[in-house]
C-alpha cells in the first residue's frame, strides 16, 4: 500500500467520498470542516509561493524586456484559446438546446444571487494593489502577480545589490515547495471529504435534474480538451506522455475541489519539473488564472444561452455574438475559487434582460459543472506555460535533468 502514489490515494479518497455521500449522507455533510481545513492550508501556500517564484524568475531572467515580450505573447495566446472556447460553447448549446421546454419566467421573488461582475474600469483598477500585504491576505492573485512583476523587474534593474533579496525569495520558494509536499499528504482526506459533502448534500438526483445540460457541457469540455488543446499540443510539439504526468495531479485536485487555487502550487512545481523555465511558469501560470479560464468561458457561453432557451427567448446570431463579447470581457474577472463563475453569469443575465431565476436553477447543479470547468482551466494554463516556452525558443522535449546530462 505504501507504494501507491499520492494521485492513487486521491482517487481512493474520491471513491470513498462518493460512497460515503451516497450511503450515509448525514455523516458526509459533517465532513465539511475536513475539506475546509485542506483548502485553507492550500490557500496559505499561494502568496509566499508566488512571491518566491515570480521574483526569482523575473529577476533571474536578467531582462525586463524579455518579460514584457513573454507577457504580450501570453495575452495573445490566451485571447485566441478563450475565444475558441466561447465559440465551442455557443455551438454546443445551440445544437443540443438543453433549455428548450423548461419555461423559466422572470420572477419578483427574492433570490440570493451573486452580485453583478465589475466593469472594465473596475477590473483594471483592481488589478493594481494598494498594499501587497492586503493582497496576500485576501488571496488576490492578479495583484500579487503585478507587484511581484514590478518588484522582480526592479531587482533585475539594480543588479548585484538585489542579490540578497533574490536569494531570500529563492529560499522562500524552496521552503514553500516542501511545505506544499507536506500539505499534499492530506489531499486524499481533504478531497474525499469535499466529494462526500457534495454528494451527501446534493444527492445523485443533481446529476439527472438537468442532465442534458450537464452532458452537453461535459461533452463540449472533452471536445475542447482533445480537439483544441490537443491541436495546440501537436502544433507546439509538447511531449504528450510527460505532459500528462505533469498535469494529472493538479487536474485531479482542481476537479475534486472545484478550486483552481488549490491546484496552483502543484501545477507550478510540476511544470517547472516538466522543463518550462522558472521565469515563464512563474509568470504565465498565475496570470492565466485571470486571463485564460478556458473551461469557465466555455461554460459561461453555454449557460447563458441555456437560460435564454429555458425562458423562451429566441436570441438572434447578432445578440448571441454581443453576449459572447460581453463574456470575453467579464470572464477576465473570475476568481480561481469555487462557484465564482455564477457572479459573471448573474451579471450577464441581468445585462441581457434574461430571468435571474436561471442562475438560481443552475445553482443546484453548479458543483457538478464547476468540477469540469475548473479542471479544464488548470489544464489549459499548464499547457499555456509549455506553449510560451516553445514560443520563446526553449527545448521542452526532455526533462531538465536529461538536458543537463
Amino acid at each position: 500500500m505504501r507504494r501507491l502514489s499520492i494521485t492513487s490515494w486521491i482517487f481512493i479518497g474520491m471513491a470513498a467520498g462518493i460512497a460515503l455521500g451516497a450511503w450515509v449522507p448525514q455523516v458526509a455533510k459533517e465532513l465539511n470542516p475536513l475539506s475546509n481545513i485542506f483548502l485553507r492550508l492550500i490557500k496559505s501556500i499561494i502568496a509566499p509561493l508566488l512571491f518566491g517564484t515570480l521574483v526569482v524568475g523575473i529577476a533571474g531572467s536578467g531582462s525586463v524586456m524579455a518579460m514584457g515580450r513573454i507577457g504580450v505573447k501570453a495575452i495573445v495566446y490566451f485571447e485566441i484559446v478563450t475565444t475558441i472556447a466561447l465559440v465551442l460553447g455557443l455551438a454546443a448549446v445551440n445544437l443540443t438546446r438543453p433549455g428548450a421546454g423548461m419555461n423559466l419566467e422572470k420572477s419578483a421573488e427574492e433570490l440570493a444571487l451573486p452580485a453583478k461582475p465589475p466593469g472594465l474600469g473596475a477590473i483594471l483598477e483592481h488589478t493594481f494593489p494598494a498594499s501587497i500585504f492586503e493582497a496576500m491576505a485576501k488571496g488576490e492573485v492578479l495583484q500579487i502577480v503585478v507587484f511581484c512583476f514590478l518588484f522582480g523587474a526592479a531587482c533585475a534593474a539594480i543588479g548585484d545589490k538585489a542579490k540578497p533579496v533574490v536569494h531570500f525569495a529563492e529560499s522562500v520558494a524552496e521552503v514553500m515547495f516542501r511545505y506544499t509536499k507536506y500539505v499534499m499528504y492530506l489531499a486524499p482526506v481533504g478531497v474525499g471529504a469535499a466529494i462526500a459533502v457534495t454528494v451527501g448534500s446534493k444527492g445523485f438526483g443533481v446529476l439527472f435534474g438537468l442532465g442534458k445540460l450537464i452532458v452537453t457541457m461535459y461533452v463540449a469540455q472533452v471536445i475542447f480538451v482533445f480537439g483544441v488543446l490537443g491541436a495546440v499540443i501537436a502544433i507546439a510539439r509538447v511531449p504528450v506522455r510527460r505532459f500528462y504526468h505533469a498535469v494529472k495531479e493538479p487536474f485531479l485536485i482542481a476537479f475534486s475541489t472545484s478550486s483552481s487555487e488549490a491546484a496552483l502550487p502543484v501545477a507550478l512545481e510540476n511544470m517547472e519539473r516538466f522543463g518550462v523555465p522558472k521565469h515563464i511558469v512563474g509568470f504565465v501560470l498565475p496570470t492565466g488564472y485571470s486571463f485564460n479560464l478556458d473551461g469557465t468561458t466555455l461554460y459561461l457561453s453555454l449557460a447563458s444561452i441555456f437560460v435564454a432557451q429555458a425562458a423562451g427567448v429566441d436570441m438572434s446570431v447578432g445578440e448571441q455574438v454581443m453576449m459572447m463579447l460581453a463574456l470575453m470581457l467579464t470572464s477576465k474577472g473570475v476568481a480561481g475559487v469555487p462557484r465564482a463563475a455564477l457572479v459573471i453569469l448573474a451579471g450577464t443575465l441581468a445585462s441581457f434582460q434574461l430571468p435571474m431565476e436561471g442562475a438560481a436553477v443552475l445553482l443546484g447543479i453548479d458543483a457538478v459543472m464547476d468540477m469540469a470547468r475548473t479542471s479544464v482551466n488548470v489544464l489549459g494554463n499548464c499547457l499555456a506555460t509549455a506553449v510560451i516556452a516553445r514560443w520563446e525558443g526553449f527545448d521542452i522535449s526532455k526533462p531538465p535533468e536529461a538536458q543537463a546530462g
